[in-house]
């Protein structure tokens, strides 16, 4: 038997539409300013960042986009981020995509909460993680679990050097979930996710620690259903359930 801590603060705002409600869970942290960090053009394609943009307009909020994360977010971007964060004077940080920008996010909220730091000495163990400003992520890919998590990994330009940080401040306060916004996603980025989710969970199924008969049984759980939701996705892009079950 090993003891445990368990808690995920987080909050969970799970169900078709659920976007809508960005602008509300946000002034609900006293926010008044929102940067909202996205990735390339699809966010704004498909629509999402305008719904997203008019649900904080209603709320009351200003709001202004930093877009063009990359896979494997680069420091260079999110110290790009930072001064825009600074510039607008944000005083929360929204993501808007999968768990490469919503790390660059987390990323960005604490350099913007430490302008004086050299934001790399964090993810090097020299400096500890104090203080930093709210995050809140809208996902729009399965697999992403950063939007729960209290980790975050970023990329130097220079070296190429990928290093990952944890602390509990900088986990998202709030986590949007609309199963619906993945049903754009195209049959590769699917199968990615499906593999992603897999691969997490049988890490931690082969693990060396004893026996664990009731979270065996919930990962076998878990396998069964996204091997059965991602067929369905695959064959049956629009159908919400097989998208519910994989997020």
């Amino acid at each position: 038997m090993h003891a445990f801590e368990f808690s995920i603060p987080t909050r969970i705002v799970f169900g078709p539409g659920t976007e809508s409600r960005t602008g509300e869970l946000a002034a609900g942290l006293g926010t008044r300013r929102v940067l909202l960090v996205c990735g390339g053009q699809s966010a704004r394609r498909s629509g999402l960042l305008d719904r997203v943009e008019q649900s904080l307009t209603q709320a009351g909020l200003t709001c202004r986009v930093f877009a063009g994360i990359h896979p494997n977010p680069r420091l260079f971007q999110v110290r790009e981020g930072v001064q825009a964060a600074l510039e607008f004077g944000a005083d929360l940080i929204l993501a808007v995509g999968g768990g490469s920008v919503i790390d660059a996010a987390k990323a960005i909220a604490l350099g913007a909460a430490e302008p004086e730091a050299d934001l790399w000495d964090f993810w090097l163990g020299k400096r500890p993680v104090e203080r930093t400003l709210p995050v809140g992520a809208v996902l729009t890919i399965s697999a992403a679990g950063s939007e729960t998590s209290s980790s975050a990994v970023l990329t130097r330009d220079d070296t190429l050097e990928k290093r990952g940080l944890t602390s509990e401040q900088i986990r998202p306060r709030f986590a949007v979930m609309d199963p619906e916004l993945t049903c754009s996603l195209p049959p590769y980025q699917i199968a990615c996710g499906v593999v992603d989710i897999m691969m997490h969970t049988l890490e931690r199924y082969f693990s060396l620690g004893g026996d664990t008969p009731l979270t065996d049984r919930i990962a076998e759980g878990l396998l069964k259903t996204v091997i059965e939701a991602g067929k369905v996705a695959d064959k049956e892009p629009d159908n919400y359930e097989a998208r519910a079950s994989l997020m």
